[in-house]
């Protein structure tokens, strides 16, 4: 959301998915949308099946790049040579859209000066991938009359992750694929209502709807509404927060909904410094690891279908969620449990309904003000922004970029000069292989809500190896082998994939009770947004000696 919110003041992907079924090209950049994203998909599977170009950019040949008309298998963490790299390309072939460049676009002299390094033999011996590959694809997405780019963790899990965000951006910028009806920039998001969460305030520096917390006309709003008043200044991101328990300036968390136990980098010292806290509160339907840390859990969390509210998804499209089922014995709604212990901390917030506590959203965010209840219910949910509820606004944003009258363009998009950066944690004669980590279609994040049943597509976690890598340290599928990074070490089964090149493991973090993956993992963390370098730690795989069997067994 930093990089989108950096050059368009809003945190949102600028399409809808059904623009994807029309566009002339389609990249698919660090993102398995197959697996981790089906129902995209679907609709990327939809534009390809009306002629649109697919190009896959991912260090994994994944099951996305078996339905590409490309795959460019990328060195991992080289995403900013490749789009410095295409830019220049783009840039000296004289296919750069120079009137939107011109009028909706600033910055563009630095940023072109800054590219100008990258040429196509440069940008190939960075990343790996042929030069004439590279020019492919810059020429099909600077060509094409309505392209969308859409990337996800493979762009975001990085310690440089909205400089990555922002070298796509740059891309969209340079060829007019924005603003305009087909073309687009289409940020996945992680796990169900990460846009909402962020579009709601769940950000250290936004209120609800995007607007700055340092903005004190927008901060007034909300001390009125709230009867009280908003700190004008930005707060900590979890990183920040995590960084803060070892600095022992912060002592207390409130988790609700969240395993930072298990979702965080480092696993073993993320754990330490969740026990050191004086105080230790989760909010949560499952006993998770980090609820087994807490001092306090509140088990009556209510599951989806439970809930009453709205969710928004990777479109910026709200959509209702009506209770299916009543909650079991002592269970409580989330809403009922936070109006409850704000009351019990003096303050007597009288919301009888999720609907109360919408309306009064709607009336401090102008584009979220269009969006009754009744209307999301007709419409079957509605992209924001949705100033009023007459009127619907295009599924496009920043179409004013291209507005013919130049006072009505406001805020022009910067051009962002980005560096392209390795990965933090080189491999080394020690730790020779890049381990990057990733999703698997039947499971979820950290398995809270995948574990615990039979399941005919997946039976637990293993590390993914090339059969050369595999033939060079002399291990068969399945064998149960050593994994260490610097931080730790874990036992896990090889499974061999020819999708990875020799060099490159995989794993997830869906087992973390079988094998928990971020013992290995890195914490280095984008400065920007907070986010860790799950997609780059060095490690090396050792065989176990098999035990010799005793007499009798």
């Amino acid at each position: 959301m930093v990089g989108l919110a950096t050059v368009f003041g809003a945190g949102g992907g600028t399409s809808s998915y059904a623009e994807v079924e029309t566009a002339n090209v389609i990249v698919l950049w660090g993102s398995n949308a197959r697996e981790a994203h089906p129902i995209y998909f679907h609709h990327v599977l939809q534009g390809v099946r009306n002629g649109a170009k697919l190009f896959v950019v991912d260090p994994r040949r994944t099951a996305s790049a078996e339905f590409a008309d490309m795959w460019l298998g990328l060195n991992v963490g080289s995403d900013i040579a490749l789009s410095n790299t295409i830019a220049r390309e783009i840039i000296t072939a004289g296919l750069a859209h120079d009137e939107f460049i011109k009028n909706g676009t600033s910055n563009f002299f630095e940023y072109s000066k800054s590219v100008e390094p990258w040429t196509l033999e440069v940008g190939s011996r960075v990343t790996g991938i042929p030069a004439e590959a590279i020019r492919e694809l810059a020429h099909a997405y600077a060509r094409a009359n309505t392209a969308q780019l859409c990337w996800t963790l493979g762009i975001t899990e990085h310690h440089n992750a909205v400089d990555n965000v922002l070298a796509l951006i740059n891309l969209a910028l340079l060829c007019g694929h924005v603003g305009r009806t087909g073309s687009g920039l289409s940020p996945l998001r992680g796990q169900n209502n990460v846009q909402g969460g962020g579009d709601m305030g769940a950000l250290p520096n936004k209120l609800p709807g995007f607007q700055d917390v340092e903005d004190d006309v927008a901060r007034t709003k909300f001390d009125k509404k709230w009867g009280c008043v908003v700190p004008p200044k930005n707060g900590w991101n979890l990183t920040q927060m995590f960084e803060a328990i070892e600095r022992k300036e912060l002592r207390s968390i409130f988790v609700i909904g969240e395993n930072p136990a298990q979702s965080e980098a480092d696993g073993a010292h993320a754990v330490h410094l969740l026990e050191s806290l004086d105080f230790l509160v989760v909010q949560d339907i499952f006993m998770t690891k980090t609820a087994q840390l807490a001092d306090v859990v509140f088990p009556g969390s209510a599951s989806w279908c439970e809930s009453d509210g709205t969710v928004t998804n990777s479109e910026r499209r709200v959509q209702r969620v009506r209770k299916a089922i009543d909650l079991p014995g002592e269970a409580r709604d989330d809403i009922q449990i936070i109006l409850d212990l704000a009351r019990e901390m003096g303050h007597d917030w009288k919301y009888g309904s999720s609907e109360e506590i919408w309306d009064e959203l709607r009336s401090l965010s102008p584009m979220h003000a269009g969006m009754s209840y009744k209307r999301l219910a007709e419409l079957g949910g509605i992209q924001w922004p949705c100033y009023s509820e007459d009127k619907l606004e295009p599924s496009y944003l920043h179409g004013r970029l291209w507005d013919a009258d130049p006072t009505k363009r406001g805020r022009l998009a910067p051009f962002s000069v980005v560096v392209d950066e390795p990965p933090v944690e080189a491999t080394t004669p020690e730790f020779p292989l890049r381990l990057t980590t990733g999703r698997r279609l039947d499971s979820y994040n950290t398995g809270v809500q995948t574990r615990g049943f039979d399941s005919p597509l997946r039976f637990g976690e293993t590390i993914d190896v090339s059969p050369e890598d595999a033939a060079r340290l002399e291990v068969r599928d399945t064998e149960v082998v050593k994994v260490s990074s610097p931080r730790g070490s874990l036992e896990v089964p090889v499974r061999i994939d020819k999708s990875l090149r020799p060099g490159l493991v995989f794993m997830t973090m869906h087992f973390p009770d079988q094998v928990d993956t971020n013992l290995l993992t890195i914490n280095a963390n984008d400065p920007k947004s907070g986010t860790a370098e799950f997609k780059a730690a060095a490690v090396r795989i050792d065989r176990i000696k098999q035990r010799m069997p005793v007499a009798g067994e």
